[in-house]
């Protein structure tokens, strides 16, 4: 017999050989025809495998979160059938769910077309309604890697080849098709649903090894209703409206280019909104109570061993060797030259917390394929600081901080998800009573801040637990902007000492904390949360006075003088072109203001105040436009309560 608890606590046995299918058939048989999937002791399984032990266990129903993922998983699978039954040749090589879908990589020799994308959906849509059951052998290893060689899938025999011996070989079919695949999957092809669709094609390596085949990856997405594949395809498309590279373009505020991979191109008008936005983040740091400083760019090999960078990151480090044999690195990150400035001279306890911030740039490599805009660079610059306190400080400093960052964030237009506790991963430093004392100590300070943080199970760094920060953008994607590290271990290693109240020597904790994460990937971030129109305050250009005539020249160029004077950011377009024309061209730039003149406009001291987005117009005194254009123009740090 077996026992299994379920999860109201109530405890039933079963007889040995008995599968989840048997199990939901004695609770109800309606139950057993909604269950799509069974969980026992926390793993996945399907309703036909026989139920080896005892444990915890419930039944998985096809509207259940846990279930997306399946929906995914099986929709890769009828996707593979379908191209091998439209384009025969073709070999399958791997297609595992991801967030919000899936993708199938393909080896063939002619390549595929989105254009085709309508006849494998097409053919996709037959296999579901076949309703092909999905059903699990075991098979010897050898006669697996036989079994695909004779059918040609020299990509899955090689698969088998290289899994561990104590591995067991698992093959699903689905009617007369089948895989290799470890599961688990649903009763049959019919609970896949017809809430899904092909996206977009890219290439890939097998294996990720630019030196073996180049395969084809066909994406797609898969959703539990046809409503949420709708919905999906809404963000999607507003997404696509939203791409920051092509804002960058449009908007004139960056660029990049193959001569320097990972590397931005600020134009004038990015690098005026990265000012705005340092100048705000100095202003908010320097209230705070931080001091700001400066680190090297290229340090020696010696001090990257010595913070244990040079054993952990060298593959991700720019390094470079001089004619006079040293060895040296662009640094990866800013902490452990944060560290030796609080090393020079003896630190009294009196100078606890001390808040060193620093704009710090930083390198890291990240391959190519892997490089997205402004998104994942190699250069960056973090708002990095570090704080480094007494153990009875971290739950005050971390209150502050949280309170911090959710002002930041708000200010700059993201809406603070939640706030997530990292807790220990499985490899780390540290007894379990270090890790109890630190994940309670950051748990408390978020409810001090009036937040219950969401457990993100073994997410920690290696040496402590973390907070990061989830923010919402304006079309519900979720971004992990924002984080604070507990770390005792940098202090330890690089030798940092302060004397305590007893006269002896103490090691300082040290919080690692960011609000931003980096100045690029935050911008590009923003482009898209505000689809590059920026409120004013944050705006590149601010306005632009637009004449209707070319006899308002003088007028226009006094107004713009008149709201320079008043810190405004703007420009002039005197161009001859008709009025409608220009303020369709600067729409598109997103300038949140086109100020408008001309002969009648000039005669009665007047503009025309045009919104970005709108059609009408406010005709104003040149006075009151500045009035009300610098009142909203003023950074919300800067503003009277």
């Amino acid at each position: 017999m077996i026992q299994l608890t379920f999860p109201d606590g109530a405890t039933r046995e079963y007889a040995a050989g008995s599968t989840a299918r048997d199990v939901a058939h004695a609770i109800s048989p309606s139950l057993a025809k909604k269950a799509v999937l069974a969980e026992l002791n926390g793993e996945q399984r399907d309703l036909n495998r026989v139920l080896e032990t005892s444990g915890s266990f419930r039944l998985i129903m096809r509207d259940d979160p846990e279930a997306l993922y399946t929906i995914r998983h099986d929709t890769a699978h009828v996707l593979a059938e379908a191209v091998q039954k439209l384009f025969p040749g073709t070999q399958v090589t791997i297609g595992p769910a991801i967030e919000d879908g899936f993708y199938y990589d393909f080896y063939r020799q002619t390549p595929f077309s989105t254009d085709d994308f309508a006849a494998i959906e097409k053919e996709m849509g037959r296999i579901v309604d076949r309703d092909a059951k999905f059903e699990r052998e075991v098979w010897d290893r050898d006669e697996a890697i036989l079994f695909f060689e004779a059918r040609g899938e020299s990509f899955k025999a090689e698969l088998i080849r290289d899994l561990p011996e104590a591995e067991t070989i698992t093959l699903y079919k689905q009617g007369d098709w089948i895989d290799l695949c470890r599961g688990p999957h649903f009763p049959s092809t019919r609970h896949v649903g017809k809430a899904f669709k092909l996206t977009k094609l890219a290439g890939a390596y097998w294996r990720g090894d630019s030196n073996r085949e180049q395969l084809q990856r066909i994406y797609g997405t898969a959703w539990a209703t046809k409503e949420d594949l709708d919905a999906y395809m809404t963000r999607l498309e507003e997404a696509e409206k939203r791409d920051h590279r092509k804002l960058g373009r449009a908007m004139e505020l960056f660029h990049m280019q193959e001569e320097g991979r990972g590397m931005v191109f600020w134009h004038p008008k990015g690098w005026v909104l990265w000012q705005v936005i340092e100048a705000y983040m100095r202003r908010r740091l320097d209230a705070a109570g931080y001091v700001e400083v400066k680190t090297p760019q290229v340090l020696d090999r010696k001090f990257w061993e010595a913070s244990g960078h040079w054993e952990k990151y060298r593959p991700n480090m720019f390094v470079c060797e001089t004619v006079e044999g040293e060895t040296l690195s662009l640094k990866p990150m800013n902490c452990p030259g944060h560290v030796q400035i609080f090393g020079i001279g003896q630190r009294s306890y009196r100078e606890l917390p001390l808040r060193m911030a620093e704009f710090g740039a930083c390198h890291r490599y990240e391959p190519s394929g892997a490089l997205h805009g402004l998104m994942r660079v190699r250069g960056f610059t973090q708002d990095d600081a570090h704080i480094f306190c007494r153990e009875d400080q971290i739950v005050e400093e971390t209150r502050a901080f949280i309170e911090l960052t959710r002002l930041v964030h708000a200010d700059l237009g993201m809406h603070t998800h939640e706030i997530a506790l990292a807790t220990r991963p499985e490899v780390r430093a540290g007894s379990d009573e270090f890790w109890d004392k630190a994940e309670a100590m950051l748990g408390e300070a978020a409810r001090l801040a009036g937040v219950e943080p969401v457990i993100a199970e073994g997410d920690g760094a290696f040496y402590a637990p973390k907070l990061d920060f989830i923010v919402k953008d304006a079309i519900g994607r979720t971004w992990t902007c924002g984080t604070l590290q507990l770390d005792y271990v940098l202090p330890e290693r690089l030798d940092a000492t302060y004397v305590g109240e007893d006269g002896q020597k103490h090691r300082p904790v040290m919080l690692h904390r960011a609000i931003l994460g980096s100045f690029e990937r935050f911008i590009g971030i923003m482009i898209e949360n505000f689809a590059g129109a920026f409120p004013l305050w944050l705006a590149p250009v601010q306005a632009v006075v637009a004449t209707i005539t070319s006899d308002a020249d003088d007028y226009a160029l006094e107004v713009a003088a008149k709201f320079k004077a008043a810190g405004l950011r703007v420009e002039t377009d005197l161009r001859n072109e008709k009025v409608g024309y220009k303020v369709r061209e600067h729409s598109v730039g997103k300038v949140p203001v086109i100020a408008v003149v001309g002969r009648s406009e000039a005669a009665e001291g007047q503009v025309a105040i045009r919104r970005l987005g709108s059609q009408a117009q406010t005709l104003v005194t040149v006075e009151e436009a500045i009035r009300i254009l610098t009142e909203e123009a003023t950074p919300p740090d800067l503003r009277v309560p």
